[in-house]
């Protein structure tokens, strides 16, 4: 007697429970939003709250930026805070003492600072309001020019600006905060296109005001890289960006002796970064915690009135009856399918039980699932059988021919001579062949494949497989080229596409007769690139096209797996590039040859990022 559902656990009983809990939540729901919106309608003005933080910040970094210590910032605090309503309080980071405070003396300070002031660590201002991190753009220190090199500064800009307007580039002349002046486009960019006979490099030439700023510089950061043991083979040397609305260094450029470059790199770009540091210090105020109070104007909320109390209680009473009353006929239609859905699942696996799809909803949707799910399962079952059938062929034949060399040699019937050995080494590597390809179809199947992606030129790609099959193509007589066009770029595993495409030519190889020819070819379309192997083989049957990447798949059924392969090439493929996000798919015309085509997205060049 098969075993009786609990009350509390029937369907109907919980949809009954859940449509109760759900109108109940809902009208309680509208209730408080009516309340909450509102009290929101009288708070509107907080809406530039953000805003307002975000506008004090800056204006104070910036006064950081430009004085060497917190005197006389009172009345730029108070200005700030008249305008937002609010308190502003700057204070010392690790005692709290007060620097200035808009509130009267004495007032407690929140509970925790806002934000910090640091123009040396920053990333709330740029002059297009964009957020970058690092040193504040408004710190000059040693780098603001006097009067005599922005006058020669200006007067060069002057006569670019005229030899712009004179080849048709309309620019405009802007100065940045250390009086250097810079060429804008209509959109407050720097120029990108410098006219050949504008490009005499005066203008972004540092001045002797900057190269002595530069040349401190760079000696504190080569004195950091000496600290930590790094060693150039080139000088060190730091740039100043004059393209750009700011001042900004490079970091060093050179070959490091037996140190890894990137390790390098990062080392220098940190002892470059803290070099400017320490060079801006002393001409900007120390950091300070900053402090935003809250308006004194508490706000206002509103309680709903006995009589709009009892309209809700009857609303909510009315919307539970109704629901009830709907959910209990839903449900009790519902029901009758999935009872006829239960009685399928209990039946034996081997009957493969399918159910009546009797209505188009979703318990309708659902039978269909079911019934497309019982014939999966009878597939995969037939698969799963075949699969194991498979492995067993081929690991039999290798492994027979290994034991009856042994055998016969242990009985004397053959010396063990280096023809034998390489006979027997050679069906162990036969084995071995078949046991990695299973595993890497194991592994993708689990999702545990690992890929290790880089930038990847597929004009390139083709060259190194094409390479390491050469020998083979030349042994059978067919010419093995490749064509790519333009150079596309991959973001990709360059062993793991080695192996696809390297599966693919050695099929391709496989069956195109002496004579013949297997092209690698590249391109790009639209987003994605596109890797093409096509061979003037003896092709393959419309009908067995379907089934070129099943597991243990061959054209021919009676041909070896010497000549055919282990038949798990082509799925490795397949499991490949959906490893990588692309798709394998294959076209052919019987004796005219095949094309197996790759799809992967494709991915900018690295100089373009």
């Amino acid at each position: 007697m098969r075993p009786r559902t609990p009350l509390r656990k029937r369907l109907l009983v919980r949809l009954l429970i859940a449509s109760a809990l759900i109108a109940v939540c809902s009208v309680t729901a509208t209730a408080w939003l009516a309340v909450e919106t509102t009290t929101r309608a009288l708070r509107e003005e907080q809406g530039q709250v953000l805003a307002d933080d975000m506008e004090v910040l800056t204006r104070l970094s910036g006064y950081a930026a430009a004085h060497p210590d917190w005197r006389g910032v009172d009345a730029t605090l108070r200005e700030l805070s008249d305008r937002i309503g609010r308190r502003i309080a700057l204070t010392t980071p690790t005692d709290r003492r007060v620097i200035a405070d808009s509130a009267a003396p004495g007032t407690p300070l929140p509970p925790r600072p806002a934000a910090t002031v640091d123009p040396l660590s920053t990333d709330t201002h740029s002059d297009r309001g964009a957020q970058r991190p690092g040193v504040d753009p408004r710190v000059v220190g040693p780098y603001r020019l006097p009067a005599a090199e922005r006058a020669r500064l200006d007067e060069l800009a002057g006569e670019r600006r005229e030899c712009y307007e004179r080849n048709g580039v309309t620019a405009t002349v802007v100065r940045t905060p250390s009086g250097r002046p810079v060429l804008t486009d209509q959109d407050g960019s720097a120029v990108d296109y410098v006219p050949l006979e504008c490009a005499d490099g005066k203008l972004n030439t540092p001045t002797a005001t900057e190269a002595e700023a530069l040349a401190g510089l760079t000696e504190r950061a080569r004195r950091c890289l000496d600290g930590h043991g790094l060693e150039f083979l080139e000088p060190l040397f730091v740039t100043v960006d004059v393209t750009e609305r700011r001042m900004e260094t490079r970091y060093p450029i050179g070959k490091l002796r037996a140190h890894p470059y990137e390790r390098a790199q990062r080392q220098a770009r940190a002892c470059v970064d803290e070099a400017r540091r320490t060079q801006l210090g002393p001409y900007v105020a120390p950091p300070a915690d900053l402090f935003l109070g809250v308006g004194d104007r508490p706000a206002v909320r509103f309680d709903l009135s006995p009589g709009n109390r009892t309209k809700v209680v009857g609303a909510a009473a009315l919307v539970l009856a109704v629901t009830v009353a709907v959910t209990a006929a839903v449900a009790t239609r519902l029901v009758r399918p999935l009872r006829a859905l239960t009685e399928a699942a209990r039946q034996p696996l081997d009957r493969h039980a399918r159910v009546p799809v009797t209505t188009r909803d979703e318990t309708g949707i659902l039978a269909a699932a079911f019934n497309e799910l019982t014939e999966r399962r009878a597939r995969s079952e037939a698969q799963r059988k075949a699969m194991v059938s498979d492995i067993a062929h081929e690991l039999r034949s290798p492994l027979t021919n290994i034991r009856g060399w042994l055998e016969v040699t242990r009985d004397g019937v053959v010396d063990p001579d280096p023809a034998l050995l390489a006979a027997l080494h050679e069906e162990a590597l036969v084995l071995q062949r078949v046991i990695d390809d299973l595993q890497d179809l194991a592994d993708a199947d689990a999702g545990t494949l690992r890929l290790h992606r880089e930038p990847l030129r597929a004009d390139e790609l083709l060259d190194q497989v094409a390479a390491a099959h050469r020998v083979t193509a030349d042994t059978a007589g067919v010419t093995l080229r490749t064509a790519a066009r333009g150079t596309p770029w991959l973001d990709a595993d360059p062993v793991r596409m080695r192996q696809a495409l390297g599966n693919l030519v050695s099929n391709a190889l496989r069956h195109t007769p002496a004579g013949g020819t297997v092209t690698l070819a590249a391109r790009r379309d639209g987003d994605d690139v596109v890797l093409d192997v096509t061979d003037t083989g003896t092709g393959i049957a419309a009908a067995e096209l379907p089934h070129v990447f099943d597991r243990f798949w061959r054209a021919e059924k009676s041909r070896s797996r010497r000549t055919g392969g282990s038949g798990l090439g082509l799925p490795i493929v397949r499991q490949l590039l959906a490893a990588h996000g692309g798709t394998a798919e294959a076209a052919s015309e019987p004796g005219a040859g095949s094309v197996f085509t790759l799809r992967l997205p494709g991915a900018e060049a690295p100089g373009d990022l």
